[in-house]
């Protein structure tokens, strides 16, 4: 089964999504037929790449709230972030376009044949580099401590985002995305037949995979 995941590092639900959706995998019974796929998504692309003011400033300017209300979000989801094992710290948090990041994503998707693992690798260390440490994921120098944990080149990971070798890479996930209709994130695709839409329960996740895979086997058996 193919699942492909479009989320944001920017996303504070997609990191709760995907231990939450890992969490449905790991216990059920196919998990080894499962290949998972990650894919780029930017909910606010037009974030410029240096941003002075604090994550607080500015979600209130762009969705036009009150600080309080913001922070009373941010609570919110910090909770539900510790209900997962997550540590968000959004004092600490870096606001930061998520583009270059996206481009490291892509570079460890291309290395998958040397390096099996590498995409979730990055994916982890991303979300956690932002929503925890309080790193600028838009910094070079702080992608390439995240991917060579992943066990990526860090010269190959300087040429790469220098020349903006995934740039496209980038452009087509988004762009297949609009085609699909997604317009928030997490957005799970289940063999390309069932999408599932947000941070849901662990059990909901696994409801999905059950039915992805009766759907699958169904139009695998031969028509009388």
């Amino acid at each position: 089964m193919q699942i492909d995941i479009w989320s944001d590092m920017a996303c504070p639900w997609c990191f709760i999504g995907k231990r939450r959706f890992e969490r449905a995998l790991g216990a059920w019974e196919h998990k080894d037929d499962v290949e998972v796929t990650w894919h780029s998504f930017q909910l606010d692309p037009t974030l410029p790449e240096h941003y002075d003011g604090t994550e607080v400033e500015y979600l209130a300017s762009r969705k036009g709230m009150p600080a309080e209300q913001v922070r009373q979000m941010f609570e919110h989801v910090s909770t539900q972030a510790a209900g997962e094992g997550l540590h968000y710290d959004f004092d600490r948090l870096v606001v930061a376009n998520s583009l270059r990041a996206h481009q490291l994503l892509h570079l460890a998707k291309a290395k998958r044949a040397d390096a099996p693992g590498a995409a979730d690798a990055v994916k982890e260390g991303l979300l956690s580099a932002h929503f925890e440490q309080g790193v600028d994921i838009g910094s070079a120098d702080a992608l390439v401590a995240i991917g060579t944990a992943a066990g990526l080149d860090e010269q190959e990971i300087r040429e790469a985002l220098s020349d903006e070798r995934y740039l496209p890479s980038v452009r087509a996930d988004i762009d297949q995305a609009q085609q699909l209709g997604v317009n928030g994130v997490p957005f799970f695709v289940f063999d390309m037949q069932l999408g599932l839409s947000g941070a849901q329960p662990a059990e909901v996740f696994t409801q999905a995979l059950e039915q992805a895979r009766a759907l699958s086997l169904e139009n695998a058996s031969p028509q009388p």
